[in-house]
This record gives structure tokens, C-alpha cells and sequence, in this order.
């Protein structure tokens, strides 16, 4: 009788331990795809012999190409070290 007192607490208390397991590890959450998205195309200079249009829009272009690609480069960066410090 002694016997069963002693391993039925026993086995109660393994059923608590889970053997070979492993910590939960949560999911590193994923980017929405629109968040990946590169920048969008250039503006074409349409026929035109204004040489003050072209430049208007070659001016825009340049702007809004750099202003974007170091937005996006930034953001990049950023989540992957992010996700390199969660993943450790």
C-alpha cells in the first residue's frame, strides 16, 4: 500500500514534466507584401520642346526616386535586424 502512495504522486507529478521538450518559440511576424513593394516607375518626358518641362520632370523623378529608395533601403534594414534580434 505504501508502494502505490508513493508512486501515485509519482506519476501525477511526471505527467507536469514533459521529457525531450522544447521551448515555445513564437513566429517572427511576416511583412505584408505591400510593405516590399520597390518604388514606382519614373515619369516619362512626354514630347515636348520646353527644355524647363524636361527638366521639371527629370528634377521630380530624381526626388521622388531617392527619397523613396532610402525610405524603402531603411525599412529593410530595419526589419532584418529586427527579425535577427528576435530570432536569437
Amino acid at each position: 500500500m505504501k508502494k502505490l502512495l508513493i508512486i501515485f504522486p509519482a506519476i501525477l507529478l511526471s505527467g507536469c514534466i514533459t521529457f525531450g521538450s522544447t521551448p515555445v518559440r513564437q513566429k517572427f511576424p511576416d511583412v505584408p507584401p505591400e510593405l516590399l513593394k520597390s518604388c514606382p516607375d519614373l515619369q516619362n518626358v512626354g514630347e515636348t520642346d520646353k527644355l524647363s518641362e524636361v527638366l521639371k520632370i527629370v528634377n521630380e523623378n530624381y526626388s521622388k526616386y531617392h527619397e523613396c529608395r532610402v525610405a524603402v533601403e531603411t525599412w529593410i534594414e530595419w526589419y532584418k535586424t529586427q527579425k535577427q534580434l528576435f530570432n536569437k
